[in-house]
């Protein structure tokens, strides 16, 4: 008995849909969050493209909460936290959702916040209108004033009172990730 082929599944983040770019997946499933849809105004061309990936069997499921959970964490970890919306996190944790069934997650969006968290959770993503991240960050907050660093946000320093900023504590170079990686259809 030979083992069982992974399914590719297209997940479809806000940024995907709001391109106005025709989406061809044919060759997976296609999936967003309720969250995703209720970013999506009624009327217009990006509804429209809305109702055509609807039709092209566009599934509607919500993440575990363990799921969300797990990109809770990771986001805290990566300094993301603050970056994301709970519509992000509702991307990340079903694309987890999707690979822990044994399936091919890969997230379709433009928000790098999004790629970085999915680079680190080993889940493919792909941009629809601009080019994906070539680097992993790791942010922290740091005090403008007496430069006290933070690992969450805090946008006042407790130590002086001053403002905080973001900064990147860690960069790392990504090894040619879209070498061998299918694009989308336009």
């Amino acid at each position: 008995m030979s083992p069982k082929k992974k399914t590719k599944i297209y997940i479809l983040d806000t940024s995907a849909i709001l391109s106005g770019k025709s989406i061809n997946l044919d060759d997976g499933e296609i999936l967003t969050t309720t969250g995703v849809t209720k970013e999506i105004s009624p009327g217009g061309k990006d509804y429209f493209l809305y109702q055509v990936l609807l039709e092209k069997k566009l599934i509607i499921q919500s993440p575990t909460k363990d799921s969300i959970k797990k990109v809770d964490g990771v986001s805290l970890q990566t300094g993301d936290s603050s970056r994301l919306s709970y519509v992000d996190k509702e991307i990340l944790a079903l694309a987890l959702d999707v690979k822990n069934e044994g399936n091919k997650p890969v997230i379709i969006t433009d928000d790098y916040s999004i790629q970085n968290i999915a680079y680190t959770l080993k889940i493919e993503y792909i941009g629809i209108n601009q080019q994906e991240i070539t680097r992993k960050f790791k942010w922290i907050y740091q005090c403008r004033g007496c430069g006290k660093k933070f690992k969450q946000n805090i946008s006042t320093c407790p130590v002086c009172g001053d403002k905080t900023k973001c900064i990147i504590f860690k960069m790392r170079t990504l090894k040619n990730k879209n070498d061998s990686k299918k694009k989308l259809k336009q």
